[in-house]
Order: structure tokens, then C-alpha cells, then sequence
């Protein structure tokens, strides 16, 4: 969709330079920016704890593990007690 914004002199040319820069065009930089700024806003609407719950849950299978061998351990009877 095209649309009409007005910037800056100033920000246009330093959006402009930065695009020259990275070797993108300047449509590209302002949808990255745009979707970037769009993300990071829906992901503050969530508590932290949501964003963050099941980040560890790779290590569940290690933590059984680890768990198991404990309680192997615990269950050996050491005849010298």
C-alpha cells in the first residue's frame, strides 16, 4: 500500500543515509523500523512472566535426569552405616 508521511528534513536524510549504509532501500529500513516498533508495543501488552514462561523448557528433560540420579543415589544403602 502506498501511503504519504511527513518527516523531518533531517530524519529523511539520516533514514536515507542509513539505508545507503546497510545497502537497503529506503522502503525496506521503514518497514524494518516499523515492524520492529509494532513488535516490541504487542509484546508489552503481555506480562513479562507470559513472555518468559517455557523459555526453560528444554531443561525439563535434563532436570528428570539429574532427578533420577539422586534418588539413585538416595536409595543405596551404604552397608558401612
Amino acid at each position: 500500500m502506498k501511503t504519504t508521511l511527513e518527516l523531518r528534513d533531517d530524519l529523511l536524510r539520516r533514514a536515507k543515509a542509513l539505508a545507503l549504509e546497510r545497502g537497503i532501500t529506503l522502503r525496506q529500513l521503514f518497514t524494518e523500523a516499523l515492524e520492529e516498533r509494532v513488535q516490541r508495543a504487542s509484546s508489552k501488552d503481555s506480562p513479562s512472566w507470559k513472555r518468559l514462561s517455557g523459555g526453560l523448557r528444554s531443561l525439563r528433560a535434563e532436570t528428570a535426569k539429574v532427578q533420577a540420579r539422586v534418588d539413585a543415589e538416595f536409595e543405596q544403602v551404604d552397608e558401612q552405616d
